[in-house]
């Protein structure tokens, strides 16, 4: 079923001093505007990951052109820019944060106040981790304290168990699955690049990476090209 996942991180201007990854990584507000609106304008429909997995599970049936809109890391500019602009057009993002990071309220990431806020009006959000480390390799012991860390912070604050994992730097294995499932987490998302998804997929759902350099233009060739 093919459904691309864009996978964004920070809505922003990077500052004059940032390095490749960090200008990589940073979506100017005025160039995600113009990826929603090419979105609007080309009759994609924004689904939400549970949509996907009803979809895969349940045959239940999507709208033409299918896509999701996820974001990584839980920067505060995502509230600050994201948020208003999906706002604007009617759509849905997926927002996965790290519980420890908001808990700390470390500047430059969203807080449980303006989370809250986005969750009341239907932005979903799930797990990025307690504190983004690499979990391939980690102990049970250190996976299950990940994963019900995550969990419960979201929880307690947002009233619901997150259903979705984003794997810190796309790192995971087989037992970090094990371990999620296990924590009655519905399915996770990688960094891998694709688009097309399979009821086999749900704990490894690929996504299609946007680059701050891409311009709409970027997105709908990419789009084009990413099965």
């Amino acid at each position: 079923m093919r459904a691309p996942i864009l996978m964004y991180h920070y809505v922003s201007e990077p500052p004059q001093d940032a390095d490749d990854i960090r200008q990589d990584l940073s979506v100017p507000p005025e160039r995600f505007d113009d990826h929603l609106r090419y979105l609007s304008d080309a009759g994609y429909h924004v689904i939400t990951l549970d949509d996907l997995l009803y979809a895969l599970t349940q045959g239940r049936a999507l709208p033409d052109k299918p896509i999701i809109l996820t974001f990584d890391d839980g920067y505060e500019d995502n509230y600050l820019n994201a948020f208003p602009l999906l706002q604007k057009y009617g759509m849905v993002g997926e927002f996965f944060i790290m519980t420890d990071v908001v808990n700390a309220k470390t500047a430059g990431y969203m807080t449980w106040a303006q989370i809250e806020e986005m969750a009341r009006v239907g932005q979903r959000f799930g797990s990025h981790s307690r504190d983004h480390p690499d979990l391939w390799g980690k102990s049970v012991d250190y996976l299950v304290w990940q994963a019900l860390g995550g969990m419960e912070a979201i929880q307690e604050h947002l009233g619901y168990h997150p259903r979705w994992i984003s794997y810190p730097s796309g790192s995971y294995d087989a037992q970090v699955i094990a371990v999620y499932k296990s924590a009655n987490y519905w399915g996770g998302l990688t960094t891998h690049q694709g688009a097309t998804h399979t009821p086999g997929d749900i704990f490894e759902l690929t996504r299609v990476r946007v680059r701050g350099s891409h311009t709409a233009q970027d997105l709908a060739t990419l789009l084009k090209l990413d099965r």
